[in-house]
């Protein structure tokens, strides 16, 4: 891993065409659905002492399909029954008390409400959320006369979050042959430029019949920015399906159970471009329920671990062209939020 300072940055012109946001042009389709691929379950139990049996389940299942569910981590149902409590009381606050902590144009820490608009579908999701992104969180923070203990319970959670998701990267940076630690150090929670994002979501309570089939997304087709995703679901507050690229073309979705003793991961287009594509970063999206499903709200927690702004992500068979994490991360959110509400 190379680092830089801000005069010796090598990023990528903002005229090159960034693929991601071509492949995700082309993702609106409603597609079909298909359970013909499983989610794979991995135990991460004793993880040092099974470290390369838990690595070579991790590497079958995110070459294949990209996502899985880990048991095991160490995360506690307490914990994170109690980061959900909190994004509950969060979301219930007021609109003026939220609009306080609202998201600055081009960043990923606050409040945002309706305001992410994916480039496959071209409507805003059906949702609010709340980023936390550490160097960022600087008057982005509900006074505890509005939400008690809020901080402290999404910090924690978020450390938390963090630590596994380290454990799982480690497993892949031995074998892409990096140092174990290589994207520990590309994460330091400890520097200004720090990018890693936990993000509280609440999907709201959804029409019985959309006004028009194919217009109404909880969140449109999309791939994550970052390395690794950690994903907490409520039990039975599904939508989250997956396209892996081998059903690009045809679109056909495989439905990722919502469990809440699993956290589901996806691999993200920054890990896929260090892996020169080993590790995918598969499309996906939350759909609007259909006829038999459960219209009510839905809430989930989301850890994206983005590297560091000054870590550069080279592509070892120059598959992409180098890029500042930074830098990348910027062009992602400006075809995210673009002259977006924020309610």
């Amino acid at each position: 891993m190379r680092q830089h300072t801000d005069d010796t940055l090598r990023p990528e012109p903002a005229t090159a065409p960034m693929v991601e946001l071509d492949r995700e042009s082309a993702m609106g389709g409603l597609g079909e659905e298909t359970a013909r691929r499983d989610i794979r379950r991995i135990d991460l139990t004793d993880f040092e002492a099974r470290r390369a049996e838990i690595g070579e389940q991790l590497w079958e299942a995110a070459t294949d399909i990209g996502f899985f569910q880990i048991t095991g981590h160490g995360i506690t149902p307490e914990e994170t029954d109690a980061a959900f409590a909190a994004s509950a009381a969060f979301f219930a606050l007021p609109a003026d008390v939220k609009r306080r902590c609202a998201m600055e144009p081009g960043t990923n820490a606050g409040w945002e409400h309706r305001s992410q608009v994916r480039p496959s579908v071209g409507i805003p999701d059906e949702k609010e959320s709340y980023q936390l992104t550490r160097p960022r969180m600087e008057g982005m923070w509900p006074g505890d006369e509005e939400a008690r203990g809020f901080r402290e319970t999404v910090l924690g959670f978020e450390s938390h979050c963090r630590e596994v998701a380290m454990r799982v990267l480690s497993c892949f940076a031995e074998r892409l042959g990096m140092e174990r630690d290589f994207f520990a150090r590309a994460h330091d929670p400890n520097s200004p430029g720090h990018q890693s994002t936990l993000r509280l979501l609440h999907y709201f309570e959804a029409p019985r019949v959309p006004a028009e089939a194919g217009v109404w997304w909880r969140a449109g087709a999309h791939t994550d920015f970052d390395c690794l995703t950690l994903l907490f679901q409520r039990e039975g507050q599904g939508g989250l399906q997956v396209c892996p690229g081998a059903e690009r073309e045809a679109q056909e979705w495989t439905p990722v159970p919502a469990t809440a003793d699993a956290i589901t991961c996806n691999i993200g287009d920054m890990l896929m471009r260090w892996s020169d594509d080993r590790l995918p970063s598969n499309f996906h999206r939350v759909k609007a329920p259909g006829p038999g499903d459960d219209h009510g709200a839905r809430q989930s927690i989301a850890y994206f671990a983005q590297a560091d702004r000054d870590v550069l992500i080279e592509s070892p068979q120059g598959l992409y062209p180098p890029i500042t994490a930074g830098e990348y991360i910027k062009q992602r959110i400006a075809a995210n939020f673009a002259d977006a509400p924020r309610g």
